[in-house]
């Protein structure tokens, strides 16, 4: 088993004002060459928008990216047809393809809205620009890791043009898991949404990271109640 640890006091930083950001990778003014993903995974971007504000018209392609919100509302807008709120409790998808625009405002006027915004680096390039938009809350079950996403239209959760899937939990104080990775070539990236957890003897705090790779299953025992976000995604793609 090999293993990176990402402290979240070692993220990249970034304050406009009305957003800010913490980048476990490299991503637009913070550039790290040792910090420029892990595997296909590319962004973990830890955003906290302000009310009444967000990120207007702005353009992707070729791209995989995953919205969670952890608080608050996270309004979408689209050239392809898709207007709404994506609420705490839901996962939001887009396929950027040959190429999408779209805005992520604030869908509150006053309350913050807390999010991570992830990127995979998809297998299929020049796809048909797709969305997808589904509630997770309902398929959590405490202790236990509930699939939010994989690469099949009919499995829990969204779908996405790679090899990965993510899973999430909830988890009391005393637990201890232990995850099977569905393709043994994959890595694992751990994110700690709360909490306290040890896996492989790195203990890991709120918003810390660890990628996991050469292996087919880690366990982790949960020193204080936590939430955490598992992110399986091929090494070499």
């Amino acid at each position: 088993m090999k293993t990176v640890y990402h402290a979240a006091s070692s993220r990249g930083d970034a304050n406009h004002g009305w957003l800010k950001s913490k980048h476990t990778f490299s991503f637009a003014n913070y550039h790290n060459p040792e910090r420029m993903g892990f595997g296909a995974l590319r962004v973990i971007n830890d955003d906290f928008v302000i009310g009444g504000q967000g990120f207007g018209k702005h353009s992707h392609r070729d791209m995989e990216i995953i919205s969670i919100p952890l608080s608050g509302k996270l309004g979408h807008g689209d050239n392809i047809g898709n207007n709404g709120i994506i609420e705490t409790g839901e996962i939001q998808v887009m396929s950027a393809g040959t190429g999408i625009t779209h805005s992520e405002m604030n869908g509150d006027d006053k309350e913050a809205v807390k999010f991570l915004q992830i990127w995979v680096i998809p297998n299929k390039m020049n796809v048909e620009p797709r969305y997808q938009q589904v509630r997770i809350d309902e398929i959590m079950q405490p202790n236990g890791f509930h699939q939010v996403l994989s690469p099949n239209a009919d499995d829990a959760g969204v779908w996405i043009h790679q090899n990965a899937w993510f899973s999430m939990g909830d988890f009391d104080k005393g637990m201890t898991e232990t995850y099977e990775l569905k393709d043994p070539n994959n890595g694992v990236y751990i994110f700690v949404i709360s909490g306290k957890v040890v896996v492989s003897g790195n203990i890991l705090d709120t918003r810390d990271g660890l990628g996991i790779c050469d292996t087919t299953n880690f366990t982790m025992d949960v020193e204080e109640d936590a939430r955490v976000l598992l992110m399986e995604v091929p090494m070499r793609f």
